[in-house]
């Protein structure tokens, strides 16, 4: 039984990588609640204010669900939860001249309106915000009657009040918020790259093992990548204020997708290099050298989308990669070993294709570098 010691000991490290990992996530969805806040208020102001709403609820819970509902495709999803405002005002609004109010009318008319939203082949979002403003509807009506025309004005200042703030009072810096995301994430993902050669250079099956578990509970930062880049990318589509930024969101946009595959497709080899060195397999210096190369890539094509740069440098290093692994495996390989020049084949496509290189081209560079071209 371990000590009492060795376990205080062990309970930092876990607690530790969850306070950063919160603390990274808090830093990066910050801007969100800065921007929620400074649309409820300033829808508030303009439906009481300016024009003359006496109960300006709707205002602010648009402006709100704009924003942070639509976290990653708001120009779609942002008509869609506006529609399933206006939905549930319409539909709440007659279905309280039909049958008056109460529980059993609440139910319903929650009931039909996401029957509605379900009826115009609505997403899970536009009848869950359908549904939601049928509630508000049905228990604000019996204290504040007669609100069927300001509702909906309401809801769509909102609305429009929402899109000014995210795409021009206070629009995301859209590099800073790919950099805090993909700054671990990429950097996670060399370095465990760069300990799997070293573990394949050592001998060292049970290093091997420790890198693969890091790698699987890492899938979700990938996640969180795509999606920072798919905001990002919303705001430099839509927001003047952000237009200098389309080429670079645009190439970390195309190489996401492709980011993803290398890291899974990196994951096996990594997989594989346990069997490999658990078999007592033949490992050639190529080997280990070939996947620290492409630890070294995908460094290089971080830093040079960040520098709005062309990723030359990138692809010569994916492509040494191969010309190592194809020494290697013309050398003394086992069955496993095998699998592992093939998985990176597998990984440096994706790279490429990450860089902006066409398909038929991506095939054709590594073919020629794994022959020794």
């Amino acid at each position: 039984m371990p000590s009492s010691e060795s376990v205080r000991a062990r309970v930092p490290g876990p607690v530790a990588d969850a306070g950063r990992g919160s603390y990274r996530r808090l830093r990066t969805y910050l801007i969100l609640a800065v921007q929620a806040g400074m649309a409820a208020a300033l829808a508030w102001v303009v439906a009481r204010r300016l024009v003359g709403n006496t109960e300006p609820t709707f205002a602010p819970a648009a402006a709100v669900t704009v924003i942070v509902a639509a976290l990653g495709g708001r120009a779609r999803r942002s008509v869609e939860l506006v529609i399933g405002v206006l939905l549930g005002i319409t539909v709440g609004d007659l279905l309280i001249l039909a049958l008056g109010t109460g529980p059993w009318q609440t139910g319903t008319i929650v009931f039909l309106a996401i029957a509605a939203a379900a009826a115009v082949r609505g997403t899970g979002a536009l009848m869950t915000q359908a549904g939601g403003t049928a509630v508000l509807v049905a228990t604000l009506t019996p204290t504040t009657p007669d609100l069927e025309l300001p509702r909906t004005v309401n809801a769509l200042i909102g609305a429009v009040v929402g899109l000014f703030v995210v795409l021009v009072l206070a629009p995301l810096n859209p590099m800073r918020t790919v950099r805090r995301v993909a700054d671990p994430t990429l950097d996670r993902f060399a370095r465990e790259l760069t300990e799997s050669a070293g573990a394949l250079a050592a001998g060292d099956a049970s290093r091997a093992d420790q890198v693969l578990r890091r790698m699987r509970a890492g899938e979700s930062q990938l996640d969180r990548l795509g999606e920072a880049v798919n905001a990002a990318h919303e705001v430099v589509r839509l927001s003047p204020v952000r237009w200098r930024r389309r080429r670079v969101l645009d190439a970390y946009r195309h190489g996401a997708e492709h980011l993803d595959r290398a890291y899974r497709n990196s994951r096996t080899m990594v997989r594989r290099i346990g069997t490999t060195l658990r078999d007592n397999e033949p490992v050639p210096a190529d080997l280990p050298a070939a996947v620290d190369r492409f630890g070294d890539a995908v460094r290089l094509l971080h830093r040079e989308f960040l520098a709005a740069e062309e990723p030359v440098d990138t692809r010569e290093r994916v492509l040494a990669a191969v010309r190592h692994a194809g020494a290697a495996c013309r050398q003394e390989v086992g069955f496993s070993g095998a699998i592992v020049v093939s998985q990176l084949r597998t990984a440096a496509n994706d790279l490429l294709r990450a860089t902006g290189v066409p398909p038929d081209e991506a095939r054709r560079l590594v073919r020629r570098a794994a022959a020794g071209h």
